[in-house]
């Protein structure tokens, strides 16, 4: 799924053979998911892999996300870095945003995962029926979670390890994220 992308993302995969979805403008992360989720639906798709494009997760990895799905032991599986592969979190996401990202999962939403914001995840057909993403920014992790929890779907959590970049390390992508949660909270 390409979000309308400044770079040259979409040719690339498309010219690798893949089929590319684009949004003609930027939408966002959450509203990239839902597309794929409905494409991927309705062509069929037994298990519905997220998996972000910014280089951050181990692609030989997806495998184990999957396996609980194929064995029938799970309907959703959420990546942990926090789990027995430890990734090296930046100070600030490690000591500041996951803590107060676990807190709110746990106050608004009563969950408790060891990775409050897992973007690697898989879910099986019956749960992307579920699963509808409304929020179409980065508040979509939460809301998954949520989601899962509340249609009480068999949920596990696997390890998996995270590369961190320069990019994408903002504070006020996460305050952001609290606004979109509460406010849908809110209006629920």
């Amino acid at each position: 799924m390409d979000d309308c992308s400044t770079d040259n993302t979409f040719n690339l995969a498309k010219n690798a053979g893949a089929t590319v979805l684009r949004h003609i403008i930027n939408r966002d992360q959450g509203a990239a998911l839902r597309t794929g989720n409905d494409y991927a639906w309705q062509n069929g798709a037994d298990i519905i892999v997220h998996f972000d494009a910014d280089d951050q997760f181990v692609a030989s990895e997806i495998k184990e996300i999957v396996k609980p799905i194929q064995q029938a032991q799970a309907d959703i599986v959420f990546g942990s870095r926090f789990l027995e592969k430890k990734s090296k979190l930046p100070w600030a996401k490690e000591k500041i945003i996951m803590p107060i990202a676990k807190i709110v999962n746990k106050l608004f939403f009563n969950i408790n995962l060891t990775d409050p914001q897992s973007g690697f995840r898989a879910f099986n057909r019956k749960t992307a029926q579920i699963i509808l993403i409304e929020q179409d920014g980065k508040a979509h992790c939460s809301e998954i979670l949520h989601k899962a929890f509340k249609n009480k779907l068999r949920i596990k959590e696997v390890p998996t390890t995270v590369i961190y970049h320069h990019f994408g390390q903002k504070f006020s992508g996460g305050l952001k994220i609290i606004k979109d949660l509460i406010i849908n909270k809110l209006l629920d």
